[in-house]
């Protein structure tokens, strides 16, 4: 929107050329994102607080979590509303990979904010079913999926590329839908099992949403796409500015989130901003890389299911609780030690993920 006003005043003065730089755009996206969390975000949670819009707490897990019972939840709307603002203020709207990766994410946050809304307001220990969640889930992923096969302009953009292996990669074809289903659907509920403690879920977001930043204005770039073979995607570096955003957005909103937790981020948060991360992975072929860089999110998805098939096939846990950050809680480990040593493994996962864009 800023960039056509931009773009008007340029015939006026040239310095307004300069709105046309990925770089200055996607930092103008940080702080707009971020400025915009952190002045809403106390109206929002006295809101949420006037209308008792509270964390229900389950008896059966750590008992240092009762005391977190009443705690406003729903609070992934102030992040979805910074993002959506700062990306429609400071990205090229004519470009198809905006539209594509914001409605994904708008639409996953609207499956998450039912969710919520029936668990918090009406009271409903479901919330919404898991058949219509997923179907829901399936309905937008597949959307997407086939929305970026259709309009697909070179094979590079519908193939499976291997981290490390130059040499390697493999032509999708319709396969390419099936996969990319997987990921968007797979990623958001990976963020959403991971938002279970303070801060948890939004940092290691924020850390690979950046990453993923880097990767599109390269990705974007047909010299350094070239020089570091890469996939060239043309239109794929203006999705620095909605990474951009998510950075300012989430960290805006750990802000209040950091333990202890002034608000929650809820489905509505956790279920878009996975289905986000999927998204933008897809469109720069890193599905592979968001696995590594995602390691936290993965492990928690991991145990989960680990935990479900051994009680079901052994009638025995593996854990002592899951999603994992519930057993290391269980052995002891005090939540901020869970959450901050969760911090450092992204770090280095993130680290190793960037390192692939030079081991080729």
């Amino acid at each position: 929107m800023l960039l056509l006003l931009a773009e008007y005043l340029q015939q006026f003065y040239k310095g307004f050329a300069v709105f046309q730089y990925l770089t200055l755009r996607g930092i103008l996206g940080v702080l707009t994102a971020l400025v915009l969390s952190l002045w809403l975000g106390p109206w929002m949670i006295r809101t949420l607080q006037t209308r008792q819009i509270g964390q229900a707490v389950r008896n059966d897990g750590p008992q240092s979590h009762l005391s977190k019972s009443g705690t406003p939840t729903m609070g992934g709307a102030l992040i979805l509303s910074a993002i959506g603002i700062s990306t429609l203020l400071w990205a090229d709207l004519s470009n198809r990979y905006v539209w594509v990766v914001l409605l994904v994410t708008l639409l996953f946050g609207a499956i998450g904010w039912v969710d919520d809304y029936r668990k918090v307001i009406e009271k409903n220990s479901r919330g919404l079913p898991s058949r219509w969640k997923y179907f829901w889930q399936s309905v937008f992923g597949l959307g997407a999926a086939i929305f970026l096969y259709v309009t697909a302009q070179t094979p590079v953009e519908t193939t499976l590329l291997i981290p490390m292996l130059k040499d390697v990669s493999i032509p999708l074809g319709i396969g390419f839908v099936v996969l990319t289903y997987f990921v968007i659907v797979g990623s958001s509920n990976a963020v959403n099992l991971t938002d279970g403690l303070d801060g948890l879920a939004i940092m290691p977001t924020v850390m690979v949403g950046g990453a993923l930043g880097i990767f599109c204005y390269l990705s974007g770039n047909v010299k350094f796409a070239e020089y570091l073979l890469i996939p060239y995607v043309p239109g794929a570096g203006e999705l620095i500015v909605f990474c951009g955003a998510l950075i300012g957005a989430g960290l805006g909103f750990l802000w209040f989130n950091t333990y202890p937790a002034q608000v929650f981020m809820g489905d509505v948060g956790a279920l878009a901003l996975g289905a986000a991360l999927g998204t933008i992975a897809v469109i720069v072929r890193q599905e592979i890389v968001l696995f590594i860089m995602g390691g936290v999110f993965v492990m928690e998805t991991l145990s989960v299911v680990i935990q479900v098939a051994s009680f079901k096939l052994t009638g025995r846990r593996v854990f002592r609780m899951a999603p994992i950050h519930h057993h290391f809680e269980l052995k002891g480990w005090p939540e901020p030690r869970v959450i901050v040593r969760f911090w450092i493994i992204t770090v280095i996962l993130v680290l190793i993920g960037l390192a692939t864009l030079k081991l080729r």
